[in-house]
């Protein structure tokens, strides 16, 4: 790891979480693109209120997501998961692997239920704590958190398997069709 690497890592970690966000978002898009019929919608939350970063929906299948990510050499076991996912229609957390040289994306780590089903109840992890303690180092319970380990993620090869995880499997193809001229 060089200096700039950790330069990088340490004073943009914003900028990289939101291009991590970007090419999720672009791959899925193009994924619809090339063999779903281009059906896949994206919105965004104004406000990071109830956990989710992003609301997608294709195949009739809305998902509330709460995205999470680390590069491959990454030592963390578990994530943060905020409670409010379980009020929203088919919620999940989709924890993004990536490599740091390349930026390539995958595989995936995917903590969810089936397309339309809800989030797995929450109530048997652990509440998330400060990492910072206090001024008496008292490191509070952040009560809408709850931390999920790894081992209850399913892993997730690439974009097609997460794709069918999100939404099932596409009932439309691409779409083929004749280009119209401008005279039309």
């Amino acid at each position: 790891m060089t200096d700039l690497d950790i330069t990088l890592d340490t004073h943009q970690s914003v900028y990289r979480e939101r291009l991590l966000e970007h090419l999720l978002i672009g791959d899925l898009l193009k994924y619809s693109w090339l063999h779903a019929g281009a059906t896949l919608e994206v919105s965004q939350p104004s406000i990071d209120r109830s956990g989710h970063d992003v609301v997608l929906e294709a195949n009739g299948v809305t998902r509330h997501i709460q995205l999470k990510s680390s590069s491959h050499l990454a030592k963390t076991l578990s994530q943060n998961v905020h409670l409010g996912l379980a009020s929203k229609p088919s919620g999940c957390v989709v924890w993004t692997r990536f490599d740091r040289t390349t930026m390539r994306l995958g595989p995936f780590l995917f903590f969810g239920a089936e397309p339309g089903l809800p989030l797995p109840a929450l109530d048997a992890f652990r509440t998330a704590k400060h990492t910072k303690g206090d001024k008496d180092g008292v490191k509070k319970e952040r009560p809408n958190l709850r931390v999920v380990r790894m081992s209850h993620f399913r892993e997730v090869a690439d974009i097609p398997a997460l794709y069918e995880a999100l939404f099932g499997k596409s009932t439309s193809g691409p779409v083929h069709g004749q280009v119209l001229s401008p005279d039309r």
